[in-house]
């Protein structure tokens, strides 16, 4: 088995078991290690998400846990209780319960007579949090983590709020969660208990998106798991990577900065993607890097790893806008700090429209139409299908623009701009919505990033303050770090709106808003581009997997009608994930997804956001399917949630639950 890779070690495959837990729970497992590991013992490296081992990511998990076994390592996929064939119920994200049985799990793990006493932890999105969250809990027998595509703040960063403003993600989270929370256990593992355990999970269904909506600043409860709040907890060593296509990129600068553990990172152009699988490109040997760091700290080889440059970053060469990229030209650069280099570019902005290198005075007034945002693309790039950020031209049309004039010699940005200005709004609330363009001769406009602020949390995301109309406020906006070069001759635009739907839920009141230019500035960091990187990072590798047949293709689209009556604005996703059948167990599973979100030009309370999902699994003479829906509207003081969860067995109807709120805005 993959022999051209010089494997240390055979290796075998435990496909399912269980992990006891001190009061009961049974998580369910999946394992590869060395033949030889209860003679030799190995490290363990432990991945623990929700997402099902026996079919969620059972290809992914195939394509990498294989390999770090084959090298002398006792890889551990567990489902987190309430998911798969593990027991008890999983009533919300990243609670302290996640992490204590996490924390249980790593020590049954050390104890093993196949193990060597020592644990590293990794995972992707939900499995990179709870690295993170478990590291800061400091069990002795954690040694290093390697985290990707996560981030250290849950309510600055994740895909709830961005800058204080609700996410339209809020939701289609919610419903996607729902839907992978019904799912039923493979009764080929569980034959006389999976459907007491499914019955349970349907009937204690928790309703996420209330739970979410009930939050609407960082206060305690997305406090709790937000490792940013005292990055000291961490003492195991930690690998941070990701990409700038990601919605997570911008945590990676901030751990480099808070976390006093040892720490290493990298930031290519990626979407949310492992990089060994990258999308776009330029793929990398993201399991032999990680190899390299579960080397050092798992096995005690000094490969020197960690004397290289603490942090590789990529900076993307310029692009037409579109709305997939298969790659992403550019360079990549190493430095032992964030921002790798400590120069800027300034400018002001002056009321006929450009962005000037002195300050300037007078005023301007922002007021976009609520449709501003139809070319945003997906807040996180997870499926990627056509989900990427398109031609800005027509949102900067409903924004007001500053341009440069075209630049005389290309300019490389790498690090997170910072806009600073006094502002009114003639309503009590208001957003501000920046982005920062490359413009080509052609006049196309490319988003190169952003950045927003709910009004209300000018002062801190923990500290929401009531906005005062026609009261100035002093903001600070900064925008998403990223890499990325402006060639001669284009222009750097910054385009500001006070609306980016159907990425953020619109505020209350349609506000206008008014800067007072002489207290506006732009700060953008740049890069001279030396300090390449000249080790070679490899190329995209996966292990074999098992095989699949394919009985329905997966298929991607996402389109805007506009209603030519009155101009109403419709976002329309459909994500098809395909239907497969796994050969080896006969299990078929499918997903459809369908999200519409609407809203008029100048009505706030027009905003709609629905998502529905279905789930089929089925083996002959045994069928589940379930559907579930989320319709949200609102109107000044209220979200109105409409939801329910319907579950099918053999075609007859187990279950129906529907939920119906109505929930105070608070400062969304």
């Amino acid at each position: 088995m993959m022999n051209d890779l010089n494997f240390t070690h055979s290796i075998e495959e435990w496909p399912h078991f269980c992990i006891p837990l001190a009061h009961g729970t049974q998580l369910a497992a999946r394992a590869w290690l060395p033949t030889n590991a209860s003679s030799c013992p190995v490290p363990a490296i432990l991945e623990y998400i929700p997402y099902r081992k026996r079919d969620g990511t059972a290809t992914r998990d195939e394509q990498m846990h294989p390999y770090w076994a084959a090298f002398g390592y006792a890889c551990i996929r567990v489902d987190m209780r309430g998911c798969g064939e593990s027991t008890g119920l999983m009533l919300d994200e990243y609670l302290q319960q996640e992490l204590d049985d996490a924390v249980e799990v790593i020590k049954w793990l050390a104890d093993q007579p196949w193990c060597s006493g020592k644990v590293g932890m990794m995972g992707k999105s939900w499995g990179g949090f709870n690295s993170l969250q478990v590291a800061a809990m400091a069990p002795p027998e954690l040694a290093a983590i390697v985290t990707v595509c996560s981030t250290d703040d849950r309510y600055a960063d994740d895909i709830h709020y961005r800058g204080g403003s609700l996410l339209l993600e809020n939701f289609s989270w919610a419903a996607t969660m729902s839907c992978y929370m019904s799912k039923a256990p493979d009764p080929l593992l569980l034959p006389d208990t999976w459907r007491t355990l499914w019955l349970q999970r349907l009937e204690a269904m928790p309703f996420l998106a209330k739970q979410w909506l009930e939050h609407s600043y960082k206060d305690d409860y997305w406090k709790h798991g937000s490792i940013n709040e005292d990055y000291s907890a961490i003492k195991a060593a930690v690998y941070c990577i990701g990409g700038w296509g990601d919605a997570y990129s911008e945590a990676i600068p901030r751990m480099m900065q808070g976390l006093s553990c040892p720490k290493k990172a990298m930031i290519g152009p990626w979407a949310h993607k492992y990089p060994n699988d990258a999308s776009p490109k330029p793929e990398i040997d993201f399991l032999g890097e990680a190899k390299r760091f579960w080397d050092y700290w798992l096995k005690d080889i000094d490969n020197g790893i960690m004397a290289e440059p603490s942090i590789v970053a990529y900076i993307q060469d310029s692009v037409p806008p579109q709305a997939a990229y298969d790659e992403r030209p550019g360079i990549w650069v190493e430095g032992h700090q964030w921002p790798i280099q400590s120069g800027s570019l300034n400018f002001w902005l002056s009321d006929s429209g450009e962005l000037v290198e002195h300050a300037t005075g007078g005023q301007v007034s922002v007021d976009s139409p609520l449709t501003t945002g139809a070319a945003s693309g997906e807040f996180c790039v997870i499926w990627c299908g056509p989900d990427f950020p398109t031609d800005q031209r027509q949102d900067d049309a409903n924004s007001v623009c500053f341009d440069t004039k075209p630049m005389v010699q290309a300019v490389s940005i790498l690090g997170g701009a910072v806009f600073n200005t006094h502002v009114t709004s003639d309503q009590a609330c208001g957003q501000m919505i920046l982005r920062l363009c490359d413009v080509a001769p052609d006049g196309s406009s490319t988003r190169i990033t952003y950045g927003m602020l709910n009004l209300a949390m000018r002062a801190g995301l923990d500290d929401p303050q009531l906005v005062i109309a026609g009261q100035s406020m002093e903001i600070t906006i900064k925008l998403d770090d990223t890499g990325y070069e402006i060639p001669q001759g284009h222009r750097l635009r910054l385009s500001i709106s006070t609306a980016y739907f159907p990425l953020l839920w619109p505020a209350p009141q349609k506000a206008n808003l008014n800067l007072d230019l002489s207290a506006t500035h732009l700060s953008i960091p740049w890069h001279d581009r030396s300090g390449q990187l000249t080790r070679d990072l490899g190329h995209g590798y996966v292990c074999p997997v098992k095989a699949m047949t394919d009985t329905r293709p997966e298929t991607h689209t996402r389109s805007t009608q506009i209603n030519a009556v009155n101009g109403l604005h419709t976002t329309i996703i459909d994500d098809d994930f395909g239907e497969f059948t796994f050969v080896e167990h006969g299990l078929t599973v499918g997903e459809v997804c369908h999200e519409e979100h609407g809203i008029l030009p100048h009505d706030p309370h027009s905003a709609t956001s629905l998502c529905q999902w279905h789930s089929h699994q089925s083996r002959v003479d045994w069928e589940i399917d379930v559907y579930t829906r989320l319709k949200v509207t609102c109107d000044a003081t209220h979200f109105y949630l409409d939801a329910t969860l319907e579950a099918f067995e053999n075609g007859q109807k187990v279950h129906l639950k529907t939920w119906q709120e109505h929930i105070l805005r608070g400062f969304s």
